[in-house]
């Protein structure tokens, strides 16, 4: 052959390359054009932040011990396999994402696995163990929430590039955020072993420093187009089972919920909901930042356990269910007979029965941005 020829033939190939890049890149983003259509037209994906109530499975990737991708946790979600969810199935998150149309689980955005389909329908950015306060994060090595954030950033920078920037920014307005953390931030930094910030705060300035870092972020997120904003409050601290047992006084006989770190967490969520109410009358009408309730529903299932279907809520499913939570819960933990008879999965986060009662508490909130 010739080096004409082979000049010809190499050209030839480099053009038949191009081409088929070219058409590969079109199906992909046909693809993921057709999952946005396929959508409730008022959702068009979600956004989560915050710890352990809402991570998918984020921590699975990186260098913590804040994990919980082994048995039993995820033993009754559809395939069985412990996804990184700190319960033993769905999440809240999982339940509003598929009454909203958009998909049965949301993935973490740390997956290397995902691919643009499942990045146009929302993703999660949550590390269980984290809170609004960086230092949170720090003593439990996880993802601070201000670089959750910045993982959104990244995401949007490249949604543009596999879809466009008109698209990502219609994408991103009509996606329902939701932002669930704070409860680490009292639990473990300020009232935890070392008692870090109790050192310099007392808790009434504390909580005003986390509802300063709070609201950063619901105003960083409104500058990246976001318009629907759901902010979760704290739920009833001192009736999580871990807390009951390190602070009564007998914790094998008396399991009743410490009324202080409750107290806690109903003026936070007050502040809370006062402060977000003052954001929403600064900006446009076209966004909404709303507050979204836990500590009633919670609250409700541990004075009525009987009108959920629970017999338990004061241990958790695993182990003992005093202290067992993340890699104390294992396979070589005992589990109860009937984990949807338990608030608590873990000693400290709930049941997918739980979640899912909560979910139906919450649905009024996914309606509410569906009219929008």
């Amino acid at each position: 052959m010739s080096p004409s020829q082979n000049v010809s033939v190499l050209f030839l190939l480099h053009f038949l390359a191009l081409i088929a890049f070219t058409l590969q890149t079109a199906v992909t983003r046909m693809s993921a054009e057709n999952e946005m259509s396929k959508k409730n037209s008022s959702i068009s994906a979600f956004f989560v932040f915050g710890d352990s109530t809402v991570d998918a499975g984020n921590n699975n990737y990186i260098e913590t011990i804040s994990r919980s991708n082994f048995p039993p946790y995820g033993k009754d979600l559809p395939d069985h396999i412990a996804t990184g969810r700190f319960t033993n199935g769905k999440l809240v998150t999982d339940f509003l994402s598929s009454y909203a149309g958009i998909k049965d689980l949301i993935p973490p955005y740390l997956d290397p696995t995902l691919t643009v389909d499942d990045l146009v329908t929302g993703v999660c950015f949550a590390s269980a163990g984290t809170g609004f306060d960086p230092l949170t994060a720090q003593i439990n090595v996880v993802i601070p929430i201000q670089n959750q954030l910045k993982y959104f950033e990244d995401y949007k920078s490249r949604m543009e590039v596999e879809i466009g920037k008109e698209k990502t920014r219609r994408l991103i307005s009509k996606a329902l955020f939701i932002v669930s953390a704070g409860t680490n931030d009292f639990m473990v930094n300020y009232y935890g072993p070392m008692q870090i910030r109790s050192r310099t705060y007392n808790i009434s300035s504390y909580q005003d420093f986390i509802l300063q870092q709070a609201l950063q972020l619901a105003q960083a997120l409104l500058k990246t187009g976001a318009k629907k904003i759901a902010f979760v409050g704290l739920p009833p601290i001192g009736c999580v089972p871990a807390v009951i047992t390190v602070n009564s006084d007998n914790a094998l006989t008396h399991r009743g919920c410490i009324q202080r770190f409750s107290a806690v967490a109903r003026r936070y969520n007050t502040l809370l909901q006062v402060k977000l109410a003052a954001l929403q009358n600064q900006i446009t009408p076209a966004a909404a930042v709303l507050y979204v309730d836990i500590y009633n529903p919670i609250d409700l299932m541990v004075r009525n356990p009987q009108r959920f279907g629970f017999e338990n809520v004061n241990l958790g499913c695993c182990g003992s269910g005093m202290v067992e939570f993340s890699v104390l819960c294992n396979s070589y933990s005992s589990v109860c007979s009937d984990d949807s008879k338990y608030l608590f999965w873990d000693s400290v986060h709930p049941t997918q029965a739980a979640y899912y009662s909560v979910y139906l508490g919450l649905r009024p909130v996914i309606d509410r941005f569906m009219k929008d």
